[in-house]
């Protein structure tokens, strides 16, 4: 008897387990992973952002005529309009990474929407297109986020391989991500770290300076995470 509800306790766990982290799991909320996989095409993707590092990194798309989507914190966005405006208009797409970089789990309903509505309103007041296309923080979603996404017009997107840039050295979260280019791949970097006014994001931005040529050698095209997805427009 103990050892079926002991089997019966641990696969309640792995499902919750897989429900909050799972990469592939929409349970929760409705989240994607990657792409179509009929098309030589990756989404480059950053998280924490904007910081002063965004500025460089938006160079280097600009020189290789990569496009990128920055899923932005609503606070850093306040303290960086300019750069949030900027990528904007170079045609990268702006996300909704939550106002506050708050760990989601365990929290109520009503703060989980409250952090995603704040960070959509700071967002769009900043560019004048709500975003479309949210990542949790640390990857983790909850109870409550499937309503909060409604609401806002949100679809979660997770990655197919994350760099671990925030404290990997370059040349190894390049080979990480190469590694795991694919055709439909979602590449997840971080132009910031968390709510850190000033980070050192040097090691990204080099990896993004050897990351982004050598992905295109492979006939890679870099695209948003909307032309990856080939979705519509809002």
């Amino acid at each position: 008897m103990w050892t079926v509800f002991g089997a019966i306790a641990a696969s309640a766990v792995a499902a919750t387990v897989y429900a909050v982290r799972g990469r592939s799991s929409s349970l929760l909320a409705p989240s994607v992973y990657r792409g179509p996989r009929d098309r030589r095409a990756v989404a480059l993707t950053f998280d924490d952002g904007p910081s002063p590092a965004t500025a460089a990194i938006l160079e280097i798309l600009e020189q290789h005529g990569a496009k990128a989507t920055f899923f932005v914190c609503g606070l850093n966005a306040e303290r960086h309009p300019g750069i949030v405006r900027a990528a904007a208009r170079a045609g990268h797409q702006i996300g909704n990474h939550t106002y506050s970089h708050a760990r989601l789990w365990l929290r109520s309903a009503r703060f989980i929407a409250e952090e995603l509505a704040l960070a959509q309103r700071a967002i769009t007041a900043i560019t004048g297109t709500p975003p479309r296309w949210f990542r949790p923080p640390y990857g983790v979603r909850w109870f409550g986020l499937r309503e909060a996404q409604r609401r806002l017009g949100l679809t979660g997107v997770m990655w197919t391989c994350s760099g671990r840039d925030w404290h990997l050295p370059a040349g190894r979260v390049v080979a990480r991500l190469l590694r795991a280019a694919r055709n439909g791949a979602i590449l997840c970097l971080h132009d910031g770290r968390e709510l850190d006014p000033t980070p050192d994001a040097s090691n990204t931005i080099e990896a993004v300076r050897l990351l982004v040529p050598a992905l295109q050698r492979r006939g890679f095209a870099l695209v948003t995470v909307s032309e990856l997805l080939q979705a519509a427009p809002p």
